[in-house]
């Protein structure tokens, strides 16, 4: 065999070593609540029929900030005019007026990031799906309880609500609120804290009943910021969505009705399959690379 031809075989063994070994690197995997295998488009004619679509996001995860402007994109596409909604648990009920108002068009980027108390990653993370909702005219609704009285429940538990006026209250879920401590959810929350969620007194029993307060402020203003044949596209954090408990539950007490769509965005090691515990997590699970770069 000449030099020539022992030169091109090497070459060509090194390429073939090279692709077995680099194969397809995907950003995320999707899988079907059993953990089956996905398909995007599959699951966006899903999520278009649904009244209210729960994406559970990391907050930190890039993927699931540009996902959701994609599934935000596709919903338009796929939607009449008027019939797409955005909602952020990432703006308290407070806020709504300047939320609404950029929406439209009438409240300039810098007095909106100055008076609308947007979260640190705001820049990287939301403000594109606000812009792309304003550039559309797609309507954009904060749904979250604002942080103070959240923090005087998780100090004094649901009674430090029992005087607000109604000024404040109608800020929040209906009062008063009740909370299912069996929840799988709530039920976590207990056992972080060494103790059962309805007898472990003060601290875990308090942080509870402020996580049903935002669980159930979002539900109230998902399910009262919809009309018919509106989808309501829903970000927040996944454990608010997770396993169909937290906003889910509230809102099957709200609207037993509603036809309710989650996705979780999970991080893994391999995203072959699903791990037996992201099983049923969400009716989509995304899978994202455990070292997949973060916002922050």
């Amino acid at each position: 065999m000449t030099a020539p031809a022992n030169r091109l075989i090497v070459v060509l063994c090194l390429a073939l070593t090279s692709f077995a070994f680099t194969g397809d690197r995907p950003a995320y995997r999707l899988f079907t609540a059993a953990g089956q295998a996905a398909d995007y488009d599959q699951m966006l004619g899903e999520l278009a029929q649904a009244d209210v679509v729960l994406f559970g996001e990391q907050h930190n995860d890039v993927i699931a900030h540009w996902l959701e402007l994609q599934v935000a994109k596709d919903l338009l596409r796929l939607k009449k005019p008027g019939q797409v909604v955005l909602g952020m648990e990432m703006f308290e009920r407070d806020v709504q007026p300047l939320v609404a108002r950029y929406a439209t068009g009438s409240l300039a980027d810098t007095a909106f990031e100055h008076q609308a108390r947007p979260w640190p990653n705001y820049a990287t993370d939301y403000r594109p799906l606000l812009q792309f909702a304003r550039d559309n005219k797609i309507p954009v609704v904060g749904t979250n309880a604002p942080r103070p009285f959240a923090q005087a429940v998780a100090r004094g538990s649901l009674k430090a609500l029992d005087k607000l006026p109604a000024v404040d209250r109608a800020l929040l879920a209906p009062l008063p609120l009740k909370v299912n401590y069996d929840l799988p959810g709530y039920k976590n929350m207990a056992a972080m804290f060494g103790g059962d969620s309805k007898t472990h007194g003060g601290g875990a029993q308090n942080i509870i009943q402020a996580q049903a307060l935002k669980d159930a402020t979002m539900a109230h203003f998902i399910q009262a910021s919809r009309q018919e044949g509106q989808t309501l596209l829903h970000l927040n954090g996944s454990y608010h969505s997770d396993h169909h408990d937290g906003i889910v539950a509230y809102l099957s007490q709200y609207a037993p009705k509603l036809r309710v769509k989650t996705l979780s965005v999970v991080t893994q090691e391999q995203l072959q399959q699903l791990d037996k515990e992201q099983v049923n997590v969400a009716d989509y699970v995304v899978v994202v690379p455990a070292d997949m770069s973060k916002s922050y």
